[in-house]
This record gives C-alpha cells, sequence and structure tokens, in this order.
C-alpha cells in the first residue's frame, strides 16, 4: 500500500520532468522507499507524518540526483520543475531543481514553517489538511503559507534566471 502511494506521488512529480530525463518513476521511489525503511527509531504518528517525511526524502534524491548529472558533464542536464497553485507540477514556469532546493534553504532560513509547507505539498503531494495535520497547524494557516511561500519562490526563482527586477 505505501509503495503505491509513493509511486503516485512520484509519478505525478515526474510527470512535469523533460523528456531525456533519466530517472526513471519506479528508480525514485524504490531509492525513497529504501532510505525510509532504513529509518530506525522514527515514531511514525499517521500518515500524513509518514508521507511528509517522504517528501523531505524525494526532494533529496531529486536534488543529488540533479548535482551527479551536472558533476559528470559541465553545464548537466536541467531538470525544470514549477510552482502553481492547487498543481503538483506545472510546466508553464520553470526553475531548476537545485535552484529551486537553495530557494528553499534561503526560505528556511527566514521562515522554517513556509519552507516545510512547500516541501510537504510540492515534493510530497501533501493536501493542505494534512500539511496541517503534521506541522500542526490550521488548514487554514497551511493554504496562507504556501500562497505567499509560492509568491516569494517565484519572485526569488525569477531574479536568479534574470526575469525578475532583482534584489
Amino acid at each position: 500500500m505505501i509503495h503505491k502511494e509513493l509511486h503516485r506521488l512520484a509519478r505525478r512529480y515526474m510527470a512535469g520532468e523533460s523528456p531525456g530525463h533519466t530517472l526513471q518513476t519506479t528508480a525514485l521511489v524504490n531509492e525513497a522507499y529504501l532510505r525510509l525503511v532504513d529509518v530506525k527509531n522514527v515514531n511514525w504518528q499517521n500518515r500524513a507524518h509518514f508521507f511528509g517525511v517522504s517528501a523531505q526524502v524525494m526532494r533529496h534524491i531529486l536534488v543529488d540526483f540533479a548535482r551527479s548529472r551536472r558533476s559528470i558533464k559541465r553545464g548537466g542536464e536541467i531538470f525544470t520543475v514549477s510552482l502553481e497553485e492547487g498543481s503538483f507540477v506545472s510546466r508553464t514556469r520553470g526553475a531548476d531543481v537545485m535552484a529551486l532546493d537553495d530557494a528553499l534553504k534561503t526560505l528556511a532560513a527566514m521562515d522554517p514553517r513556509r519552507s516545510r509547507v512547500v516541501e510537504l505539498r510540492f515534493f510530497g503531494g501533501l493536501s493542505a489538511g494534512e500539511a496541517a495535520e503534521v506541522l500542526k497547524v490550521s488548514p487554514e494557516t497551511v493554504l496562507h503559507d504556501w500562497k505567499l511561500a509560492k509568491a516569494w519562490l517565484l519572485r526569488e526563482l525569477s531574479v536568479d534566471d534574470g526575469v525578475g527586477g532583482g534584489r
């Protein structure tokens, strides 16, 4: 049952990747599962908690994969992801997964909860209610944090691409 749900989340995420992306959905799921099974002394509180941790694991796998591809050949492949309300992945406005990871680290330094909301919703595919359960806040707070974090990230990533106004 867990494998099936992880596969669904990974498939949704991978649907937005470029056609030449070499990491397959099943490989992402298997790697995430192996890392999750290897975690010791974790007291899984509920489904949302498990998938919250799964979101972190998938994020790290994808960032590590992107970094390894880039180090293999200078200027390696760029894997695009984008943020859009109510959508796991949008094909309209893209940003490199490593740039997104860097932006999330910057956001986490300023506002850890908003960074975590993005991670749970974007990488983990959790609903606002599920993310609220993990974070122990109201769904309204999650939606508010999601909206503000998404706007901040879009601006931050646009600035990095030279599209935005500047800092």
